[in-house]
């Protein structure tokens, strides 16, 4: 079977993805390359304005995320990979529909009028749009024999006024069970996992990360998918439970079952060793 026709959206990778997640970088543009999808760099692009400018400065943080969305070409989807940048750049298209000194500041700031049709998207809603059973059949690929919890965090489906169109609770379940791992049903998927509380309070942050990583292991869990780079950290470094279970970003079990890229440089940045259980499965 033919590969689909390429598709080419501009893509944000936000701060954590080209620092401390780099691997939840990586192995998305190289699985994202395998399937046919080719992520475009926003040049020159700066931070969303997360939590370390919008709690301070809420003016400031709008201008982040502003510049971000003058430098998107037109007729090109705006896609990120992270819930907190996307929704900072959602948040801030939603106030420059509705404001129209917003929307003046931003002519006068950036020196191009704002772009009401740009396509603002988490990879998830990205993902749901392809026909991701045709992707499948074109490319080669490995099954894998994985129980899992899916991990969403909180962000995904915040704030209240963008909510129908940011809430893609399923699609990891629908996705990956496609390539054989089973999804669980826990009480978790959609907890907070305390964010950037965890470097200001780690004293909140650890009972909420270890009642998380409990709750999966008494689930039956195997390992947990996370959405969320910000999550999948907060989740190993904050954890103190003995053994608990291996955590994997959704992009790299993408990158494994498609056999792209070189998932042994990824593996070997978690704090907690994923390697043993994938060793086990025959997947390493």
């Amino acid at each position: 079977m033919a590969n689909p026709a390429p598709i080419e959206v501009s893509y944000f990778p936000g701060c954590s993805m080209a620092t401390t997640a780099k691997e939840n970088n990586q192995s998305l543009i190289e699985s994202c390359r395998k399937m046919g999808i080719h992520l475009i760099d926003l040049p020159d692009w700066n931070c969303c304005g997360s939590s370390s400018a919008h709690s301070i400065d809420h003016r400031l943080a709008f201008d982040l995320a502003c510049r971000n969305l003058s430098l998107a070409p037109a007729g090109r989807p705006l896609v990120a990979a992270c819930p907190s940048c996307t929704l900072r750049l959602k948040h801030a298209q939603h106030l420059l529909k509705n404001d129209a000194a917003a929307r003046a500041r931003y002519l006068e700031l950036w020196g191009r009028p704002f772009d009401p049709n740009l396509s603002i998207r988490h990879f998830f809603g990205l993902l749901a749009e392809v026909d991701f059973g045709t992707l499948l059949a074109a490319n080669s690929h490995q099954r894998i024999d994985l129980v899992f919890a899916p991990y969403y965090g909180c962000m995904l489906n915040r704030p209240f006024a963008l909510r129908a169109g940011s809430d893609h609770r399923g699609i990891m379940e629908k996705t990956l069970g496609n390539l054989g791992l089973r999804p669980l049903h826990w009480a978790y998927a959609s907890q907070c996992c305390g964010t950037f509380l965890t470097v200001a309070r780690p004293d909140i942050v650890t009972p909420k990360v270890n009642a998380i990583m409990q709750g999966a292991a008494e689930s039956g869990a195997e390992c947990i998918i996370t959405a969320c780079a910000m999550c999948h950290m907060n989740l190993e470094v904050r954890c103190t439970l003995k053994n608990p279970v291996p955590i994997f970003h959704f992009s790299e079990v993408l990158s494994l079952a498609f056999r792209a890229g070189d998932s042994r440089s990824w593996f070997a940045r978690h704090l907690i060793d994923p390697r043993p259980l994938l060793k086990s499965k025959g997947l390493m």
